[in-house]
């Protein structure tokens, strides 16, 4: 008998977490980690349990070691942990392949707007080496290697800007209702009033620079033509959604948003955090803190983080 039908591998746990940084961004992912064990392509394994990290596009939780010598064996010592799974591949890529197309398929289409997030459990792994296996069974995202892929509507938005917010809403599994109302800082040209009017929901956009017309002409559009940092909370009134998509030093956003914080009329909150030059950890960790927060790089951001903060 061979070695895969008398043997099942030993999976070994870390005592570490695992941490997939987006495309581009595994420096500022190390930064804010501080001390990591070791370094696999974009995925980091550091020491103990899960820490905040922005920068993570997916974070494995309780990740093993598994022990492999064949394709045959490596699948199935993964399905006999679970069904799905989904590959990280940095190094070895035939040999990791063909051990994926020996796992069940795990369908990963494009969604449309608003599709919910999967809820079948969704491991993730790797090889370290040809005879290593990485793996862990639960990890922060539903999506495969935390990527996801939208249906983009080229015609109607007048610039892409509005997939970050698509994307947002389909992380957390909200969107503003019909009837609530909205406020879009720096909202020119307009693709996240877009989004937000497309749910229904009423929208003060709020820009010195003047809408796409066919935004401003949509019902439920009210335009404003001020500064997003000039407004005062109180000149608006109670609102359902912030969203802030503004061009400004993180700094800049992080005093104006105390501001409606302080005010306490802005129930849901959605702002990008745009990095000009080096990132700016500190007003990143100060955004981190505000409580009920999530800072988190959406797949389609740039040198971006973005803030969500929602009410209970």
């Amino acid at each position: 008998m061979g070695m895969d039908e008398v043997t099942a591998p030993v999976a070994t746990p870390l005592g570490a977490t695992a941490y997939l940084a987006a495309d581009e961004f595994l420096d500022p992912l190390l930064v804010e980690l501080g001390d990591v064990r070791s370094v696999h392509g974009r995925l980091v394994l550091a020491d103990g349990p899960p820490r905040a990290a922005a920068w993570a596009q997916n974070i494995w939780y309780d990740p093993v070691l598994i022990p492999i010598q064949s394709i045959k064996q490596g699948a199935k010592a993964l399905r006999s942990i679970q069904r799905n799974w989904a590959l990280y591949g940095f190094q070895h890529h035939r040999r990791a392949q063909l051990i994926q197309d020996n796992l069940p398929h795990v369908s990963a289409k494009p969604l449309s707007f608003f599709t919910p997030p999967p809820t079948a459990p969704l491991g993730s792994w790797t090889l370290l080496n040809e005879n290593t296996i990485l793996a862990a069974a639960h990890c922060s995202s539903p999506f495969r290697n935390g990527e996801i892929e939208l249906i983009e509507d080229k015609v109607t938005p007048p610039n892409r800007a509005y997939l970050k917010l698509w994307e947002a809403f389909t992380r957390i599994g909200r969107t503003p209702q019909p009837g609530e109302q909205c406020i879009d800082l720096g909202a020119c040209p307009g693709g996240w009033t877009w989004v937000m009017q497309s749910c229904g929901a009423r929208v003060i956009a709020v820009d010195k620079a003047p809408l796409d017309p066919r935004i401003a002409a949509l019902p439920g559009v009210t335009e404003r033509r001020e500064s997003a940092f000039g407004i005062k909370p109180s000149d608006i009134g109670p609102v359902d959604w912030l969203a802030c998509d503004v061009i400004c030093y993180p700094s800049r956003l992080y005093r104006m948003i105390q501001g409606w914080l302080e005010s306490g009329l802005a129930r849901n909150y959605v702002c990008t955090l745009k990095f000009q030059g080096e990132t700016d950890h500190e007003t990143a960790r100060a955004f981190a803190a505000i409580p009920g927060s999530q800072l988190v790089h959406l797949c389609q951001n740039k040198h971006e983080l973005t803030w969500i903060k929602l009410a209970d």
